[in-house]
């Protein structure tokens, strides 16, 4: 055992132990042979153009005029003269209702006003011949005057069994049958003028500057997604609600092929301004922070991170206010795998 492990033999050992860990330490890496492969990316030049700055809000769909048909009496139903979903006009009837008593009080009156009309032109030819006292004359005229009364209240009561369309418009869904008994206040259908028809939304305090009646809308329905309806802005209203901090706007949309109905929700769009500005794919900011970055295409193939400042955003894009000037590249592909100084290629398409 000495012998193997003499001092002559000890050195030797440390000598190779030494010469395979500096070989390992100089030999290079697998990575240092490889040489780097370039990253493939897609750029685009940054360019200015039209930055459309929309305000967007929720709104409701509201009649152009909007009422409950109720009956004014009580009495049974004699007849319908509407059917769901009809188009009426004003002053159409829609239902009647027993009206008997009404039309034999009404009838009663007349004949009792056409005689009490003749015994007054009688006494007042019996007064020129001084036949007839002026008090007598004057008594039948109040006789005259308060059956022209009672024919006008009798007349009304009659007119309550009728019940008309008090505009032009859609019906909604019939409510009553024929025999049915109905009382005041009761609902009969509904009556909605669509055409034209509001659209009430909210918009915040921040933008009450950028409101002016006249001002064109534009409102997307769900039920309609590829049709946009065109309006204008109709009324403002003169306060600002203390809980939401925004105001309510109503636009009108003249709704000519009647596609809306009251109470659709609709997505509104607000034109407040177009702007020539400088615009990137969202996709091609990187943001750290509170900062945002760049990937800058150099003439070399390279690509620079620069830092960049940004403004308004509509879906997709962003506006660059610095950072950037015009005929530049930016990367918007391949984001990922970039870092400052890397080698790129530029794919097509």
């Amino acid at each position: 055992m000495t012998k193997l492990f003499n001092p002559i033999s000890l050195v030797v050992v440390l000598l190779a132990v030494a010469a395979v860990y500096f070989s390992f330490l100089h030999t290079p890496s697998v990575e240092e042979q490889r040489p780097q492969r370039a990253v493939p990316v897609k750029v685009t030049e940054v360019v200015k153009q039209p930055f459309r700055d929309i305000i967007e809000s929720l709104a409701t769909a509201r009649a152009n005029e909007s009422v409950m048909i109720t009956a004014q009496a009580q009495d049974k139903v004699v007849a319908v003269h509407f059917d769901d979903g009809d188009t009426v006009a004003t002053g159409q009837l829609l239902v009647e209702l027993d009206a008997r008593e009404e039309q034999a009080r009404v009838q009663e009156l007349k004949f009792r006003l056409a005689e009490a009309s003749r015994q007054y032109q009688r006494l007042q030819d019996l007064r020129k011949q001084n036949a007839a006292s002026a008090q007598q004359v004057e008594a039948q005229d109040v006789v005259v005057k308060e059956i022209v009364a009672a024919l006008e209240v009798a007349e009304t009561q009659l007119a309550q069994k009728r019940v008309l369309a008090p505009f032009d418009g859609r019906l909604g869904i019939r409510q009553v049958s024929l025999g049915s008994l109905v009382t005041p206040g009761q609902q009969i259908t509904t009556l909605d003028d669509i055409t034209p028809i509001k659209l009430d939304f909210n918009v915040p305090e921040l933008f009450f500057a950028s409101l002016a009646v006249g001002q064109t809308v534009t409102a997307i329905s769900g039920a309609y997604p590829e049709h946009e309806f065109k309006g204008t802005i109709r009324s403002i209203d003169s306060r600002v609600d203390p809980v939401t901090r925004s105001i309510l706007v109503r636009a009108e949309v003249s709704n000519s092929e009647g596609l809306l109905r009251p109470g659709m929700l609709l997505r509104v769009q607000l034109l407040r301004s177009v702007d020539t500005v400088m615009q990137l794919p969202e996709r091609a900011i990187v943001p750290l922070d509170s900062r945002h970055f760049v990937y800058v295409l150099n003439d070399d193939n390279t690509a620079s991170q620069r830092q960049v400042s940004i403004g308004r955003r509509r879906p997709g894009m962003v506006e660059v206010i610095d950072g950037l000037e015009v005929g530049e590249r930016v990367v918007t592909d391949g984001i990922v795998r970039m870092r400052d100084g890397i080698a790129v290629t530029v794919k097509e398409g």
